[in-house]
């Protein structure tokens, strides 16, 4: 990649409204209509179904329908998007029987559009509503100026580290920029031989894909009626280049995400800190909840950059969709609306004071300060990073409509590494399986 990116991600936003054309026609929404004028009108309550996996769920739904006596809902727990979640709504989509309402994730939304799984809410959304949702966040489930889904958390990405690690390995204040970083990494190697300063996680490719947005990628842009694919863009390449790197020099580990090794590396010292977002710190801060001298070690820094300026991608983030054939939205959309812009909603889910959701909800914010314990962090005030990374998101992001595809292609090749499989490689792969994906769905691609 050249030092000076292209200038192209305004054009994302500028042809937002040509995205109906690429991405709807393919399915049937046209006959889902924009909810709301269906939804029953008995002597009870309606009642309308949700599924979902994030932790503290469970406890939005109770405190929801304890407060209201017109809408209540039945919350079924399922596996994550990535675990066989999106398997179960795919196929009870085609089947007929959806909940009304479903978790999904921002970069699996476009999919689940383009299969006519999500019914278009546009009508129920107001102005008043989306300007309560931090704006690169809401973009993300815009599509053809129509809406798709309400935002939940924004998700920009954050560093975290061991301190005592670094103090021993000489490094005096975390990196600022990706040479930094590396540097960082020699320091840690060379004084404390067993550790490495951060992890490539083979089995999921949205690091990968945030840090790529980061450096100023785009993946896909609509452009009139056409889809223009560019994976494997130069500063894309910077980024793989550079993590190749990093694996090839022993540098970084190569585990599975969240997996038992890197969950044991971090306990024993041998990872010294993670890439991660604004919801990490509530996972890094359960993972390691039994590992004695644990809280006080840890702490958070803005993400590295390659000039040493705040830029961010999200890591993942979640929204709240409505199926394509309920007759309920009206319903679901008031569920969605409280869990996602309410105190009441967020202080539900993070009432345990594990959860360090960052609301996309800019004026929930500091209720979700307020009630995560930073002891594990020193009594840092982590939110103030998460709120300027949030600032910092790069705001010309556009994710694809076979996003599935795109991830189980890098996927593949990344458990290859060390076999004789690269990370470009897998970029490749990713180019070309999603090309062949789209245009098998019927869409008009131009790739790059």
């Amino acid at each position: 990649m050249s030092t000076t990116p292209r200038r192209r991600g305004r054009r994302t936003l500028r042809s937002a409204a040509t995205l109906t054309a690429v991405v709807v026609s393919m399915s049937s929404l046209a006959a889902c209509g924009s909810g709301g004028s269906s939804d029953s009108a008995g002597s009870g309550p309606v009642t309308i179904t949700f599924w979902g996996w994030a932790k503290g769920t469970q406890d939005v739904v109770n405190a929801f329908n304890a407060s209201h006596p017109d809408v209540h809902v039945d919350y079924q727990q399922i596996p994550s998007g990535i675990a066989g979640g999106y398997a179960k709504l795919s196929d009870a989509a085609k089947a007929g029987n959806a909940p009304d309402v479903f978790n999904v994730e921002y970069a699996a939304l476009p999919d689940f559009v383009s299969q006519g799984a999500v019914q278009d809410i546009t009508k129920l959304v107001t102005p008043d509503l989306k300007a309560k949702y931090l704006p690169q966040v809401f973009q993300l489930t815009t599509l053809g100026q129509r809406n798709w889904g309400l935002p939940l958390d924004a998700a920009p990405q954050a560093l975290f580290y061991r301190k005592d690690l670094f103090d021993k390995a000489g490094i005096t204040a975390p990196p600022k920029t990706w040479d930094e970083y590396r540097a960082d990494a020699e320091k840690l190697r060379n004084a404390i031989p067993d550790t490495r300063i951060g992890t490539f996680f083979p089995d999921d490719p949205s690091p990968l894909e945030a840090m790529s947005w980061q450096a100023g990628a785009h993946w896909f842009t609509g452009v009139g009626d056409t889809w223009s694919v560019d994976i494997g863009g130069a500063e894309t390449k910077r980024v793989t280049d550079y993590w190749q790197q990093l694996i090839s020099d022993d540098l970084v580990r190569v585990q599975p995400s969240f997996s038992q090794q890197w969950t044991a590396s971090l306990q024993k010292g041998e990872t010294a800190a993670y890439l991660g977002a604004a919801w990490g710190g509530g996972v890094l801060k359960s993972t390691l909840a039994g590992t004695p001298d644990a809280a006080g070690k840890w702490a958070v820094a803005p993400i590295p950059t390659w000039d040493a300026q705040p830029a961010s991608g999200m890591l993942g983030g979640t929204t709240f969709a409505v199926s394509k054939n309920s007759k309920k939205a009206k319903a679901a959309v008031e569920f969605a609306t409280w869990a996602t812009t309410t105190p009441e909603g967020i202080k539900a889910r993070i009432a345990s004071g594990v959860s360090s959701v960052f609301p996309a909800a800019q004026d929930l914010v500091p209720g979700a300060k307020a009630a995560f314990n930073t002891d594990f962090y020193g009594g840092q005030d982590i939110y103030s990073v998460f709120i300027d990374a949030a600032k910092s998101i790069k705001s010309d992001w556009q994710w694809g409509p076979a996003m599935s595809v795109t991830n189980s292609a890098m996927a593949d090749v990344f458990g290859k590494l060390g076999q004789g499989g690269t990370v470009q490689q897998g970029i490749d792969a990713a180019q070309q399986g999603t090309v062949a994906a789209m245009k098998n769905r019927g869409l008009k691609v131009a790739a790059q």
